[in-house]
């Protein structure tokens, strides 16, 4: 089944905030979704190409690390030039969209570009992580944002859908 939007949420839950991601997503899972999306979470964004396959949006939910306040949620389009460049930025970053997820997400969005699995549109919602180490459990800072986090996600679908999706 090709989904209209998918939401990843990349991280490992193990790894006290590095797990903002698939926290997201299991918040979104228990509000309900549409059927035409798919939820994915996981620590390793290669698994996404497949699931990627025809979709309009895909909304990928990460932890960052950028010297910021923690539980600062930022929104970023992903767009082409920053793909061609092998880079991506956050407003006010100096570290590119590289994770500690064995391959970054531009890496990722580079080889989906070769295998013709590009999504037409990607957005990051990042979520300013504090502690990554040892542990299963987000830091108070962290956890109090995954609603908020959650409902971009949702305003994020709802736009694409009014704009009759890309």
């Amino acid at each position: 089944m090709t989904h209209r939007v998918v939401v990843a949420g990349i991280g490992s839950e193990l790894r006290r905030d590095d797990g903002a991601g698939p926290a997201v997503v299991e918040r979104i899972r228990r509000l309900g979704v549409p059927d035409d999306w798919a939820l994915w979470s996981g620590p390793a964004p290669l698994d996404l190409l497949g699931l990627w396959a025809g979709c309009e949006l895909a909304v990928v939910v990460d932890a960052t690390h950028n010297d910021g306040e923690p539980g600062t949620i930022r929104v970023l389009e992903i767009d082409s030039a920053s793909v061609d460049a092998g880079q991506g930025r956050a407003p006010g970053s100096t570290r590119g969209l590289n994770s500690t997820h064995g391959m970054g997400l531009v890496t990722v969005l580079q080889l989906a570009r070769v295998v013709d699995r590009m999504p037409p549109r990607v957005v990051l919602v990042g979520i300013e992580g504090d502690d990554f180490g040892a542990g299963a459990c987000l830091s108070p800072a962290v956890a109090g944002t995954v609603d908020e986090a959650a409902k971009k996600v949702f305003e994020l679908a709802r736009q694409a859908t009014c704009m009759g999706g890309t």
